[in-house]
This record gives structure tokens, C-alpha cells and sequence, in this order.
């Protein structure tokens, strides 16, 4: 199972990235896709999922600003970033998590966003 984060980087407040998330060896409709985010010295959270049929689900501090998307035939998912804050600044993870019963999660090596002036 490969998850490959990529669209990473250095923006400006206010301004805007894209991350992509493209996954092989899992059967891509039978997960819920995810990115989650870890800022140095705090726990790695939740930012935005969703599942096979689209429904979506935010972290209060991103909505409005952060659009999540998938692509079942491609096997990808995206998150687009509006509105960056320097908060928004950490390492952002892909993850892919069972639809329905206990099987196993799968995480990307990440991809950091850093956003500054």
C-alpha cells in the first residue's frame, strides 16, 4: 500500500496550495480518505475527510477555507488550501481508513506546509 503526498510548500499568509494524495494497493472506494496535520510539539489532528459517496467532514479551524475532493477512478484525493494562516503551518498527512469494519489504516510520509512571510 502506497500513499504519495505532494503539493507541500512555502506560501504567503493569505494565500493558497493544493496537496494531492495519489493511492495504490488498497481498493480506493472501500476507504474513507483523510489529511491530518502535526505542528511541532502538538498531537497530529484531524483536518478534513471523506468518504467513498463524498460526504465531507472539517475541522472547525479550517472550514470555509479548506475543500476536500476525490477522485474514485484516479484513485486520488486533494485538499485545497484558501486563506492560509501561519497556523495552518505543519507536516500534513494523507490517511486512508476502512469505510466499514476494523481493518488496517494506512498513512503518507507526509508533505510540509509552512506558511510565513
Amino acid at each position: 500500500v502506497q500513499l504519495v503526498e505532494s503539493g507541500g510548500g512555502l506560501v504567503q499568509p493569505g494565500g493558497s496550495l493544493r496537496l494531492s494524495c495519489a493511492a495504490s494497493g488498497i481498493i480506493f472506494r472501500f476507504y474513507t480518505m483523510g489529511w491530518y496535520r502535526q505542528a511541532p510539539g502538538k498531537q497530529r489532528a484531524l483536518v478534513a475527510a471523506i468518504t467513498s459517496g463524498g460526504v465531507t467532514n472539517y475541522a472547525d479551524s479550517v472550514k470555509g477555507r479548506f475543500t476536500i475532493s476525490r477522485d474514485n477512478a484516479k484513485r486520488t484525493m486533494t485538499l485545497q488550501m484558501n486563506s492560509l494562516k501561519p497556523e495552518d503551518t505543519a507536516v500534513y498527512y494523507c490517511n486512508a481508513r476502512p469505510q466499514v469494519g476494523d481493518g488496517n489504516s494506512y498513512w503518507g510520509q507526509g508533505t510540509q506546509v509552512t506558511v510565513s512571510s
